[in-house]
């Protein structure tokens, strides 16, 4: 044990103690690898009542009780800090126990020890953070998930007008954890299972819990094609009257049918010209629908898609298409030599192609992307369906008429460029993390992953306790 008078007061100031709160002991355990800090406070000391909103800052000690803390490790040994943590006699509240400076109330860990597990667990799988701190894992998981629950019940998402929806695989199989971000602040903002319209319902609740106003409040919504995302949209970050929401509660059943059919359903009316305007048919008397803007990546992969469907189709007559799946849907700054060869000599005229057709039209059809106006990518994209309708290839008839059904909502990136790259590179960092931890147990604690290195979440960051 450690009696030295100026030791215990540089463990003090090291600690960050204040009055009336002081090293009493240290007692060094070398067989047992353990530094056991004392703390005390003098006789007669008095301490605030813990109750919140007590004007009460002087009340008499009543009793105490021992506890003990788990710290920083003191070089490579556990450190422990342990102290009678006393119990107070408020004249207004009665008998409490004080919040102590350096743990919070109920945890065996002290705020430094649960800063530098959160600091961790950003970066590395919880079991082998468990294992370094020689902890449980049940243990760090509970810090993890109490101070992303605490830094997420006072988010603020009252400003958010700009949200990016998707999904990422959970596990094998079509399991799937839905994540919407604030494609403005950079950030996850909420995150829940699966990946159907209740989703959306889920993110409305959630966004309204935190200032937010669901059906008034989000201006553009960047998604993928998904029929769930756009119903959930249209029923729940859409304002409506209230008579119609008055007619939806009481049952009945026209009035239901009309309102679900009405937000639906993506109508492309005929165009003068002859061709699509693609016009969304909203909802009789809705005041307010965020515009949806359907993401260029999931568009051109779709048109990929068609692109391979083609050739799979063909290389069961033409054997020099095999295992040339990834030359044709690459970009081409992304071939590699081999890639590049390979594809030069299939593309030549005299092999005569479909796919080399497919493919050339999936080129023109990123060229929409490339125009400098709203007006000049619609009429771009117009001739575009209008000739490709007759390709007579099969796949990339399919996709015309994917684009015109979803037509205003491709038409719209035009107006901001809105993507979701953001999401893919945070859908990228959350498959990462879970490969690294070998999957988890479960989505909820997924999800808590999620929004620890995603969420920007004003995490606890001190240095002294």
């Amino acid at each position: 044990m450690v009696e030295d008078p100026g030791l215990l007061a540089m463990f003090g100031a090291a600690l960050g103690l204040v009055p009336p709160w002081q090293v009493t002991s240290v007692i060094f355990d070398k067989e047992a690898g353990k530094l056991e800090i004392g703390l005390d406070f003098p006789r007669g000391s008095r301490f605030a009542c813990p109750i919140e909103g007590c004007r009460e800052s002087a009340c008499p000690v009543h009793d105490t009780a021992e506890k003990t803390w788990r710290h920083l490790d003191f070089f490579e040994h556990q450190a422990f800090l342990a102290a009678r943590v006393p119990r107070v006699n408020c004249g207004e509240h009665g008998i409490h126990l004080i919040a102590v400076p350096w743990a919070r109330p109920g945890s065996g860990f002290t705020l430094l020890m649960e800063v530098a597990m959160l600091t961790f667990a950003k970066q590395m799988p919880i079991a082998p953070l468990a294992e370094m701190a020689r902890e449980h894992d049940t243990r760090v998981w509970r810090v993890v998930e109490h101070h992303v629950g605490a830094s997420r019940a006072v988010l603020d998402v009252s400003g958010v007008t700009q949200v990016g929806m998707d999904e990422t695989s959970a596990r094998r199989g079509h399991d799937y954890v839905s994540i919407f971000m604030d494609l403005e602040k950079r950030r996850v903002m909420f995150a829940t299972p699966d990946k159907d319209a209740d989703t959306v319902k889920a993110f409305a609740e959630d966004l309204a819990a935190h200032g937010g106003r669901p059906t008034t409040q989000v201006e553009r919504v960047c998604c993928d094609m998904s029929p769930a995302f756009i119903k959930g949209i249209g029923e729940h970050l859409s304002e409506r009257p209230k008579t119609e929401a008055a007619e939806e509660e009481t049952g009945a059943d026209t009035a239901v049918e009309a309102v679900e059919l009405a937000n639906t359903t993506v109508a492309v009316q005929p165009d003068p010209g002859g061709g699509s305007s693609g016009a969304v048919s909203n909802a009789p008397g809705e005041l307010h629908r965020p515009q949806i803007v359907f993401d260029r990546y999931h568009v051109v992969a779709k048109a990929n898609e068609a692109v391979d469907e083609v050739r799979r189709a063909e290389a069961k007559i033409r054997p020099e298409l095999k295992r040339s799946r990834y030359a044709w849907l690459k970009n081409e700054s992304n071939l590699t030599a081999k890639q590049r060869e390979a594809l030069a000599w299939l593309t030549r005229p005299s092999m005569g192609l479909q796919t080399t057709r497919a493919a050339r039209w999936r080129d023109d059809f990123n060229g929409f992307y490339e125009q400098p106006t709203r007006d000049e990518a619609e009429a771009y994209l117009r001739r575009w369906c209008y000739g490709a309708k007759r390709s007579l290839l099969g796949p990339v008839k399919e996709f015309v008429r994917m684009v015109e059904a979803h037509w205003e909502g491709i038409i719209a990136w035009q107006d901001g460029q809105l993507s979701n790259g953001l999401l893919e590179g945070t859908n990228s960092l959350v498959q990462a993390a879970k490969r690294r931890a070998r999957g988890y147990r479960s989505k909820a604690k997924m999800i808590t992953i999620i929004y620890l290195i995603a969420g920007k979440l004003p995490l606890p960051e001190i240095h002294t306790i």
